[in-house]
């Protein structure tokens, strides 16, 4: 599974991202939502992990985009407060998770992902 984590924090992305690597799993890690953009134009990845604040577009914006040429997308929305449920209305497989989070929540949500998708290649 191919994942994009988009955060402006230097720190937490450098550290969220390798947190992420598994087998099975490739992260490449953006500082912005127009760096990650570019990158998805030249091959989609599997799953966007975003933070919702970022300088320039935000990530709602990117998740908003990505969702209107995809939407299938898999989208984690990162946030310091909570969404509710305003990202479940985007589609089936946008996701939000509170910040500061603890990495067990991240991996079970990954996991829960990494599930669904197997389970849909297999119909």
């Amino acid at each position: 599974m191919r994942i994009v984590y988009i955060e402006d924090n230097d720190e937490l992305r450098e550290t969220i991202g390798s947190l992420m690597e598994a087998p099975g799993r490739s992260v490449t890690c953006c500082a912005n939502a127009e760096e990650a953009l570019q990158l998805d134009a030249q091959a989609p990845f599997d799953l966007v992990v975003t933070d919702v604040s970022l300088p320039g577009q935000s990530g709602t914006e990117l998740a908003q985009a990505l969702l209107k040429q995809s939407p299938q997308r898999w989208i984690v929305l990162c946030s310091g407060y909570d969404l509710g449920h305003y990202p479940a209305q985007w589609g089936p497989h946008v996701r939000s998770l509170l910040k500061p989070f603890e990495i067990e929540e991240l991996e079970a949500l990954l996991g829960q992902i990494e599930a669904q998708r197997a389970g849909a290649a297999l119909q």
